[in-house]
């Protein structure tokens, strides 16, 4: 009788959206969940930071609701004698098991836009099934999230480890099972890590990888490992599902376009005001001319070519041609190798 009452309430509960922030440690997790709630609250929408990691004990920003109030890593390890990694384990398992204590704590928050901000474990985002059941519970009380997985930039400068990023990526996909946008943090000190052997876009879009196990066979130590190498990339091109969106968190423009693949991702639909906001916030990041609705509408066709007539037929607006393009399923950039820049010989 008591799981009827529980299952109706879960039906009649209003919809809540957000975004589960994940990572490995170091991707600046934390830092973007404060970002994009303070560039989401001057949209208009009521945004509350939920603290998920139990190893995050020195808030630096205060959150609506903290792990810590229910368990926290320190106390584990002292307790149980267990190390950060296996302490961080139980953790998650100890939240699962006391769903319901996040759910009455949660019911405060009804009507806010959610950012949860997760542990940096990679452990718990490709196998382990503790958080991932926590996520299930969530979307049973009609939350409905969409994962952001954040990943240090500075693996782009290091094609062995961007393959390593790539496979992590897709395995998150496939485990965490929510709406997924991978994102590419720290853009703004991309430049201090050294300079790229292919263009930004080569990474973002995860275009033909061969040209990557090229350059990886350049390097003595990863030519013996070239056929380990070319099984990796087959996997990640069959699935086709990776792709990154680069991010800056200083640059208004940047959280916009991490903000739109969200929400398209999580299903969230802004009504007018907000739509008001972002053009009053856009236009004060870009200049007074700026038309958020053609700019959407030119990023949002993949067909578009920026050819002077156009151009012509627009005058004084700003015409963006960053959008995402969409990829068939299985050609995931194998016919694009025209747009790639070889590296240097």
């Amino acid at each position: 009788m008591a799981e009827g009452s529980r299952a109706e309430g879960s039906r009649t509960a209003p919809l809540a959206f957000g975004q589960v922030v994940i990572g490995p440690p170091g991707s600046g997790k934390t830092t973007y969940c404060h970002a994009m709630r303070e560039f989401l609250a001057r949209l208009g929408r009521s945004v509350a930071v939920v603290n998920l990691d139990p190893a995050n004990e020195a808030l630096a920003r205060p959150c609506a609701l903290d792990i810590g109030e229910l368990v926290t890593l320190p106390d584990v390890m002292a307790g149980l004698g267990l190390g950060p990694n296996g302490g961080l384990l139980y953790c998650m398992e100890y939240l699962e098991a006391n769903a319901d204590w996040l759910r009455e704590r949660l019911r405060a928050l009804r009507g806010h836009y959610l950012l949860f901000d997760c542990p940096g474990q990679v452990e718990l985002y490709t196998h382990h099934q503790a958080l991932k059941n926590v996520l299930a519970q969530l979307a049973k009380w009609n939350f409905r999230l969409a994962a952001v997985h954040l990943v240090d930039s500075h693996y782009c400068t290091d094609p062995g480890k961007f393959i390593s990023v790539l496979c992590t990526s897709l395995a998150t996909m496939l485990h965490v099972e929510l709406p997924h946008v991978n994102v590419l943090s720290k853009m703004d000190l991309i430049e201090q890590y050294g300079k790229l052997a292919f263009n930004l876009d080569y990474y973002t879009e995860v275009l033909d990888l061969s040209y990557l196990v090229d350059h990886l066979a350049s390097d003595p130590f990863f030519r013996n490992f070239r056929r380990l190498n070319e099984k990796l990339v087959e996997v990640i091109e069959d699935y086709s599902l990776v792709s990154f969106v680069p991010l800056n968190v200083q640059d208004k423009q940047s959280m916009r376009q991490v903000m739109q693949a969200v929400d398209k991702a999580n299903g969230y639909s802004f009504g007018d005001q907000e739509h008001r906001s972002l053009e009053a916030l856009m236009s004060a990041a870009v200049g007074a001319d700026f038309h958020f609705s053609s700019t959407l509408a030119v990023q949002e066709n993949p067909s578009f070519s920026c050819d002077s007539e156009r151009l012509k037929a627009f005058p004084g607006r700003v015409w963006t041609l960053s959008g995402n393009r969409q990829i068939e399923p299985g050609k995931a950039g194998r016919a694009r190798k025209k747009e790639i820049r070889s590296p240097p010989s």
